[in-house]
């Protein structure tokens, strides 16, 4: 196909012409990718790991616009509480270990590398049910303000199998 425009250069060089890249996500998949471009700097993160066998231990990484990443480390047997993060959405990356995520009366394994995406009021818990060490990534947006615990609730068959 024949043109009578020509365009001289490369007009993605000119800088007006391009949409400005955001400094911070604001997206949920923006989030995603800045907790896999964090868990793919071990150098990073890895240094600051500590471990404590009385509760979890955790870092606030990083702040951002309307946003906070914070660094876990979960030892054997230990876990969240059924909780859930007011009106924060959020993103849990696995980085190192394995985690079990537990909603309701569904379980999911969470391997390294494995990420969970979740609304405000999103209810669940998080353990440590391996014999290794885990360390996981948490971004909340906006940040943290709150982490209501819940009582796990018992549905009726269950109380029907426990009486009978």
């Amino acid at each position: 196909m024949n043109s009578d425009v020509q365009i001289a250069g490369d007009p993605l060089a000119i800088a007006h012409l391009l949409p400005p890249v955001p400094a911070h996500p604001d997206t949920v998949a923006g989030f995603a990718g800045l907790a896999q471009a964090i868990a793919a700097d071990r150098d990073c993160w890895a240094p600051l790991v500590e471990y404590d066998a009385t509760t979890r231990w955790y870092h606030r990484l990083r702040v951002g616009p309307g946003y906070e990443v914070w660094l876990l480390s979960w030892v054997p047997g230990q876990g969240s509480g059924l909780h859930d993060h007011g009106g924060s959405s959020g993103v849990l990356t696995v980085l190192q270990g394995e985690l079990t995520e537990r909603t309701g009366s569904s379980r999911q394994p969470l391997g390294r590398a494995a990420q969970r995406v979740f609304a405000p009021g999103y209810v669940h818990e998080v353990v440590n049910d391996s014999l290794e060490p885990a360390v996981s990534l948490h971004i909340y947006f906006p940040g943290l303000t709150e982490m209501a615990m819940h009582t796990a609730q018992c549905s009726p068959s269950a109380l029907e199998g426990a009486r009978g």
